[in-house]
């Protein structure tokens, strides 16, 4: 302990910068683990819609939508979910929604939006595609 001290005071900057990746770190832990959205790995999302009848939400560009896809996977434009406009879905609004996008970071923003709209079930897939097609599992291309 009397070495991490005499280390923090001959290097304040480089300590202080690693308290405060420690605090980010532990901040956006917790954040996750309160939040009302839920990141599925690929099999947790595979179950999902196989027993609870999940509805997938893909929110790539119409290009990559078109090229691959999740089977039965419905789109929904990124512009119309930033306009909170979601009449698309209405249909599936009692069951579980889970919002792709290429690498899970646009997901996050968008599965927000669905639930502030009064969708009951919303969950994400962490890693996006990418975690999809690196787990192996099948994509369509119709």
């Amino acid at each position: 302990m009397e070495q991490l001290m005499v280390f923090a005071g001959n290097h304040p900057l480089l300590s202080t910068v690693w308290v405060g990746l420690v605090v980010a770190i532990l901040a956006i832990s917790i954040m996750l683990k309160m939040s009302p959205i839920k990141q599925l790995s690929p099999q947790e999302l595979t179950f999902l819609v196989n027993k609870e009848s999940g509805v997938i939400v893909d929110i790539r560009p119409e290009k990559d939508f078109k090229v691959s896809r999740i089977i039965d996977s419905v789109h929904l434009p990124l512009e119309k979910a930033n306009k909170n406009d979601f009449s698309s879905l209405e249909k599936h609004k009692d069951k579980p929604i889970i919002v792709v996008c290429a690498a899970g970071l646009t997901a996050t923003k968008v599965a927000n939006q669905i639930a502030k709209a009064g969708f009951s079930q919303v969950s994400l897939l962490k890693g996006g595609l990418n975690a999809w097609v690196g787990a192996g599992l099948p994509v369509t291309k119709k």
